[in-house]
């Protein structure tokens, strides 16, 4: 548990099956004006032991069925993420690509929602993705290096050596570069995956 600013109400703060990967859940607070939530505070990655400066934040509108994912990157500054749902809802989709991981291969997924209080912290080099389950939703996340389209790459979302199990309803919406995305075989083939670190190495 991480103690939440104003010494209220508690933050949990849970680790998932990927090695690094914690979802983070806080109140959300109430009334007839609408709600407000906390979604990422420094002190929490902090108390983890971890560290985390924010180098660019995005926001991603999609419609129902769309399909984002599955993307990662290989800088050398390596990339961890902070993510949640401003709006809407989404099931947000992890893959641990990391070569030499002891979870290479692990898929989590987490059910995001605008009223849930939950974010989720990706350690640097996992894939992530998400689909949409809503009319619309909207995705909000940090990052800890700036988008360098050179070290940004995919992996195929349908990839069946994944078999990600995405909620749709119907036919997904994906962009061309996602829907040709090379297979997690292949990119491993080509040496175009990260390597995985050992915490404190």
């Amino acid at each position: 548990m991480v103690a939440s600013p104003d010494g209220g109400e508690r933050v949990n703060a849970e680790s998932r099956s990927i090695e690094g990967l914690v979802v983070f859940t806080s109140p959300v607070w109430g009334d007839e004006r609408g709600f407000f939530r906390e979604w990422y505070t420094h002190r929490g990655v902090e108390d983890l032991g971890g560290s985390f400066v924010v180098a660019q934040a995005n926001l991603s509108m999609s419609a129902r069925n769309v399909v984002r994912g599955l993307h990662y990157s290989v800088a050398p500054e390596g990339q961890a993420k902070v993510v949640t749902c401003a709006y809407g809802t989404l099931d947000d989709v992890i893959v641990d690509v990391r070569v030499g991981s002891p979870t290479y291969g692990a898929v989590e997924v987490v059910h995001l929602a605008e009223d849930l209080g939950v974010s989720v912290w990706l350690p640097a080099g996992v894939a992530h993705g998400f689909c949409v389950t809503s009319e619309h939703a909207a995705l909000t996340y940090l990052l800890s290096s700036a988008f360098n389209a050179s070290v940004e790459l995919e992996i195929n979302p349908f990839d069946p050596a994944i078999a990600v199990p995405w909620p749709l309803d119907g036919e997904p919406i994906m962009s061309a570069k996602d829907a040709g995305a090379p297979s997690l075989r292949e990119r491993a083939d080509a040496s175009q995956l990260p390597r995985w670190t050992a915490p404190g190495e």
